[in-house]
This record gives structure tokens, sequence and C-alpha cells, in this order.
């Protein structure tokens, strides 16, 4: 591939991008697999990280101007327009971090464009091929990945409100009131009309907005909980790209179209049909959702939390992982806070089980992995599922079925036992704010019996490597 650079000597010139939708881990991960598989190769790399904290390491007009290809790594929106005339690769953050190797070979077999024409027909072909996230999917986690940063702060400053007591809110102009404000009142407010814009945004571009934040605000106002929102987002998004595509006005009137026709027309559709049409529906999903949930316990309690803690450890990250996150996260703006407490205590067991094996049974594991296992440990107890990647890209017929047996358990005991969660992420951090998690002891003893299984399989599963290849304890 590439034969005439390669003939000449010269250095292929890469530049990248990796976004998830969390901004956390895969990220950055992914960022530092290409960086390694590109040197092994020779080749030069600027990778551009779109995470939590916003864009690091940012490609100039220069980098893009003298690279050879361009690398998408991601699960989220992310604007290509600068990168027009150039070769551009999209695929998902977790092909970037698994299959590094071939995103490179597929990225530099694409043909060098040589022109608008070329340009959009690599574009459709990329568009259809099968390893790119389902398009519906991808503007999901676009409006999660904008959403969550809200819903983080605002969980937390409430969680800061129960240090003065569970009900300490109630007292007007105290301290613990101000703080149910902020996260309550203002932050959980914006939740669902933060999703449904930028939901319709990934879909749309900016003209998607303003109706994508409309009607996630009336799904809001009508109850219509989460579900509403997605519904609103994925509305507008399609109405305003349509009207975008079909409405053509003499060039001078062209200006007219952003400001002026598509907010307007987009918005009165979306708020009509969430008004008539959706609103309602999706009000009485919700509240029978809420009122299964409220109602959970015996055998639905433990279904369900095997199934979300199943969930949040196949894939560690992956799309799975992340569909059971948000179904917790959405839940939080219904009040329903148990299934939040279960995909969080799930989330931890993948790395805390892995990096208990590699302490208690040292034979089994390489010199490399017992490092990787203490820095499992710390990404664990930050509820960084991601940090059980490595272990489960190396052997996963074994380590993710001991992963997803962990997980399962301390989901099913969460639900037993009744726990709750107010914030949406924190780890064990959260668990020293009075009155955050409901059934504080039994929590914790959900995780450590998750983790504890996790390893026990673990360890049960793998054999000891040869004398030469483990270190002794």
């Amino acid at each position: 591939v590439d034969a005439q650079a390669e003939a000449s000597g010269d250095v292929r010139k890469i530049v990248a991008i990796t976004a998830c939708p969390t901004g956390i881990a895969h990220t950055f991960m992914a960022a530092e697999a290409l960086k390694k598989a590109a040197a092994r190769h020779g080749y030069t790399i600027k990778v551009e990280t779109q995470g939590s904290v916003g864009a690091r390491n940012t490609l100039s007009a220069v980098e893009i101007a003298a690279a050879d290809v361009v690398i998408i790594g991601a699960d989220t929106h992310v604007d290509t327009s600068r990168f027009a005339g150039k070769r551009v690769h999209e695929t998902s953050v977790g092909r970037a971090l698994k299959e590094t190797d071939r995103v490179l070979q597929e990225a530099f077999a694409l043909p060098a464009p040589s022109g608008a024409a070329l340009q959009r027909a690599a574009e459709l072909t990329e568009a259809r091929t099968p390893e790119k996230p389902a398009g519906a999917y991808k503007h999901l986690l676009t409006g999660v990945s904008y959403m969550l940063p809200i819903v983080v702060a605002g969980g937390l400053v409430i969680a800061l409100s129960f240090v003065f007591g569970i009900e300490a809110f109630k007292d007007k102009g105290s301290l613990a009131a101000s703080l149910m404000d902020i996260g309550g009142g203002a932050a959980f407010a914006l939740m669902i009309p933060v999703l449904a814009g930028f939901i319709a945004f990934s879909i749309a571009d900016r003209p998607g907005l303003a109706p994508g934040l409309v009607g996630g605000m009336l799904a809001s106002q009508l109850q219509a909980g989460f579900l509403g929102g997605i519904v609103a987002g994925f509305i507008a998004g399609y109405v305003a790209r349509y009207l975008r595509d079909h409405i053509h006005l003499p060039v001078h009137f062209e200006g007219l179209k952003p400001v002026l026709l598509i907010p307007l027309l987009a918005t009165l559709v979306v708020g009509l049909l969430m008004i008539y049409v959706v609103g309602s529906p999706a009000r009485a999903i919700m509240e029978g959702l809420t009122r299964f949930l409220q109602g959970l316990s015996g055998t639905n309690a433990v279904l369900l939390g095997l199934l979300l803690g199943g969930m949040m450890a196949v894939d560690m990250g992956g799309p799975i992982n992340k569909a059971a996150y948000t179904f917790g996260v959405g839940l939080l703006a219904s009040n329903s806070f148990m299934p939040m407490a279960a995909v969080m205590a799930a989330g931890m067991v993948p790395p805390l089980g892995i990096a208990l094996a590699t302490f208690l049974a040292r034979n089994r594991f390489s010199a490399d992995e017992q490092i990787a296992g203490k820095a499992a440990a710390v990404l664990g107890i930050s509820f960084i599922t991601e940090g059980a990647i490595p272990f489960a890209a190396k052997d996963p017929l074994r380590v993710i079925p001991a992963c997803v047996a962990g997980a399962a358990i301390t989901g099913a005991l969460s639900m037993i036992f009744g726990c709750t969660l107010h914030a949406p992420h924190g780890g064990i951090f959260v668990l020293a704010i009075p009155n955050a998690v409901g059934q504080l002891l039994p929590y914790v003893g959900a995780i450590a019996a998750g983790t504890l299984l996790t390893a026990l399989v673990l360890i049960v599963l793998k054999k000891p490597l040869p004398a030469n290849g483990a270190v002794a304890a």
C-alpha cells in the first residue's frame, strides 16, 4: 500500500482523533495504541484526544496539510470538515484500540483524493462500511457524552447536600438547600435537554441543536423522562437535516436558513409532535418503568441486577457497557437510584477482581501483568472498567467470563440489598460522602463479593506460567 511513498523512503505522516462517549479511558488508550503502532511501522503521528476535559493535543492546519492520512477513532460525533481533501478513515474507538495495525492498513489503503468528487466518493464508501457503528447508536452516544459531565456534576453536588442530612435540603436558605438547587434544580434540569440537543447535533450538526434542546426541554416538562428526550433528539435531528438538505434559496438569502428557517420550522415540528404525539406515551412508559423498578424485589431484582452487572463487564466500556450505564444514568432523573448503584458497583469489579488475582496468584501472571494489575486496581476503585481491557484483550476466553461472573453477582446483590446511588460516577470516592449511597455496608459487601469471585474464577481458569515466565511471590 502507498508503494510510491515506500519506494521514495518518505516517512508517512498520520494525524488522528480519538473520542469515546465518556471521554475518560478509551479515548486515551486508543490514542496510545495508535502512537505505539505508528512507531513500530516507522510512521510519524499526532493524535488529538477529544476527552471529557475537551480537546487536547489539537491538530494544527499545518499538521493536517502535511498528513498522508487522517484516522478518526470515535464513537461520538467528530467534525471532519477541516480534513477536506485528505484521506479520512473513520472507525470506532474500540477498533482503534484493539485492531490498531489493521486500522492503519485500511487508512493507507484508501485512494488518494483528487478533488471534491473523489473525496465525496471516499466518504460514501466509508459510510457503507459495516464496521462503522450504526448511525442511531453513534448519535445516542454523542448525546450521552455531552450529557454525562452535567449529570456527574449534578449528582455529586446533590450527594454533597446529603452530608448535612438526607432531608436537610428542605430547610430553605440552608447550604444543603443551595446545593440541591445547584445539583437537582439546575444541573439535572439540563440533563434531558442536553441529551436531546446533542443527539440532534450529531445527526444534523448545528442546525439540529436548537430544536433538539427545545424538544428535550419539552420532554422534561412533560415528564417524559430520558426516553422522551431520546425521541425528541432523533426527531429534531432528522427533521433539521431534512430541512437543511431540501430547502433551497437564492444565494443572497442562504444565510436565512441556519438562523431563521431551520430553527423555526424544526422547532415547530418537534414541539408539536412532543406535545400532541410523543409526550403522553413516553410519560406513561417512564411512569410504568419507575413503578416497576421501585417495586422490585426477589427474583425480579436478582434478574435485573444480573443483567445490568453482566452488561457492564462483557465488553468493558464498549457498546453493551455503555447501554447499561446510560440506562442507570437516565433513571436518575426519575428518582430511581437502585439501577445506578448496581451499574457502578458492577463496573468496578472487573479491574478490581483482576488486580486481586494478580496479587493472590502471581505464578499465573507475567511481570508486566502484575504491574498492570496495580494500575487496574486504581482504575477499578475509580469506576473505570476499561482498566480490565489489557487483560481481556490478551486472554479473552478466561478473563471475560471471570469478569462477567463477578460483575453479575455484584449487580444482583446490590439490587437484593436495595442499595441506591445518587451520583453517577466517582467510584470509591463517592462512598465517603454521607448518605450518597443507601445501604452502604451491604453495597461495599456486594463489590467485595464480586471482586473475590472474579479473582477466584480467573485463578481457576488460568494455568501457572512456566518457571521462567513468572515472578516469585
